[in-house]
C-alpha cells in the first residue's frame, strides 16, 4: 500500500466521520425537535396571516432516514475523491524528489530539485537533499581530479624508467649501466614515496577505527630528533587518535617546512594543549591567495609539475586529511618576510583523568 492511498484513505475516514456526525446530528433535530413541534395535519389547508393559503404536509422520520442516507452516500463518495487529491498534492514535492534521484548519475550532479513554495517540512527536505548533492557533486569532481592527477604522477617515474631502459641497453657499457642504474632507482623511489602517500592518504579518509590517547607532544619530539636544525618548544599535550597517523601528520609538516626553506632559515615547532602543533619556516614568500591550493593533492607552488623529485605531491593534503580524522583545525598564513605558519588546533583532547595519568606534572622545552 503506498503512502498516498493510505493519506488519501485517513482523510476520507476524517471526512466521513465529519459528515456523518453532522447528518446525524440533524437527523436528531429534525426527528424530535422540529417535527415533535408541529400541530398540523397533514393534506390540510390554512389560511397566512396575510390572506395566503398554506399547504401543510408530514414529513415522516423514513423519508428524512431516506435523505440522510442519499446524502451520506454522496459525501462519502465527495470524501474519498477529495482525500485522494488532497493527499496527490501533499505528496508532489515528494514525488519530484524521487523524480530528480532517479535521473541522478555521475554526469548529471547538477541536477537539483529547487523546489518552490513556502517554507515547510517539505521545502526543508528538499533543500536538504540540494545540499547534500552539492557536496556530492565537490566530492566526486574533486575525486576525478585526484585521480587524473595520481595518474599523471605515476606515469612520470614509469616514463622515466623505460626511457632508461631503451637508452642503457641501447649500447650497455658499464659508465651508461651505472648511471642508468642510478636513474632507475631514484625513479623507482618516488613511484614507492607516491604510493605510499595515496595508502596514507586512503587512510586517512577513510576515518579512525580505533582510538587511544596519544602522548602528542613525545610524537613531535620524536619526529623532530630525526631534523637537526629545527627548534622544539613543547608542553605535555595529549590527544586522542592513531598514533601511526599523528606521526605521519607531524612528519609531513616538519619535512615540508625543512624543504621549502631558504639556506641558512630556520625551522620552528610548537606544540601545546591550548594552542596545538604550529610549525613555521622562513621560506620564500607564499602569496596569501595560494594557500589553499597547497593543501590540495599535487599542487605545488612551482608551475613544472616534473620537479617533484623531491616529494609525491601529497604531504599538506594527508595533513588535512589526518586532521580532519582527529576533529582538528588546520590554517596556514604567510610569515611576514617569507615562510609559512601552519597550525593544527586540537578539538578532540583526552579526558582529565586520562591526562594526568599519561602526563603527570611539568612543562618539558626541548631544543633541537
Amino acid at each position: 500500500m503506498t503512502l498516498r492511498v493510505r493519506l488519501a484513505a485517513l482523510y476520507s475516514v476524517l471526512f466521513i466521520a465529519t459528515s456523518i456526525a453532522v447528518l446525524v446530528a440533524v437527523n436528531v433535530f429534525i426527528t424530535y425537535a422540529a417535527v415533535g413541534q408541529t400541530k398540523f395535519e397533514a393534506g390540510t389547508v390554512h389560511l397566512a396571516p396575510e390572506g395566503k393559503t398554506v399547504i401543510v404536509r408530514q414529513t415522516t422520520v423514513t423519508g428524512i432516514s431516506i435523505i440522510t442516507l442519499v446524502v451520506g452516500v454522496v459525501l462519502v463518495a465527495v470524501s474519498i475523491w477529495a482525500g485522494w487529491w488532497l493527499a496527490g498534492r501533499t505528496l508532489r514535492p515528494l514525488a519530484r524528489i524521487t523524480s530528480t534521484a532517479r535521473q541522478l548519475s555521475v554526469t548529471n550532479l547538477d541536477e537539483r530539485i529547487a523546489l518552490k513554495g513556502p517554507k515547510d517540512e517539505l521545502k526543508e527536505l528538499a533543500d536538504t537533499f540540494d545540499a547534500m548533492l552539492d557536496r556530492l557533486e565537490r566530492a566526486v569532481t574533486a575525486q576525478s581530479r585526484f585521480v587524473a592527477n595520481a595518474s599523471h604522477e605515476l606515469r612520470t617515474p614509469l616514463a622515466i624508467q623505460r626511457a632508461a631502459i631503451e637508452i642503457g641497453l641501447a649500447d650497455p657499457t658499464p659508465d651508461r649501466i651505472e648511471r642508468f642504474r642510478a636513474e632507475l632507482l631514484e625513479a623507482n623511489r618516488r613511484t614507492e614515496r607516491l604510493i605510499d602517500g595515496l595508502l596514507v592518504l586512503a587512510r586517512s579518509e577513510h576515518g579512525l577505527d580505533e582510538v587511544e590517547p596519544v602522548r602528542f607532544d613525545r610524537v613531535v619530539a620524536d619526529v623532530v630528533a630525526g631534523f637537526p636544525s629545527v627548534k622544539l618548544q613543547s608542553q605535555p599535550t595529549l590527544v586522542t587518535g592513531d598514533a601511526v597517523l599523528l606521526t605521519q601528520l607531524v612528519t609531513n609538516l616538519v619535512d615540508n617546512a625543512v624543504r621549502h626553506n631558504v639556506p641558512s632559515g630556520s625551522v620552528d615547532v610548537r606544540v601545546t594543549p591550548d594552542g596545538g602543533l604550529v610549525v613555521s619556516n622562513t621560506g620564500p614568500e607564499v602569496p596569501a591567495d595560494r594557500i589553499p591550493e597547497l593543501f590540495e593533492p599535487f599542487r605545488r607552488m612551482a608551475p613544472d609539475r616534473t620537479r617533484s623529485a623531491d616529494g609525491s605531491g601529497l604531504g599538506l593534503s594527508i595533513v588535512v586529511s589526518i586532521a580532519r580524522a582527529h576533529a582538528m583545525t588546520v590554517t596556514a598564513r604567510p610569515n611576514p618576510g617569507g615562510g609559512l605558519m601552519v597550525c593544527c588546533r586540537l578539538s578532540r583532547p583526552a579526558g582529565p583523568s586520562q591526562f594526568r595519568e599519561e602526563v603527570g606534572v611539568g612543562l618539558a622545552v626541548e631544543d633541537q
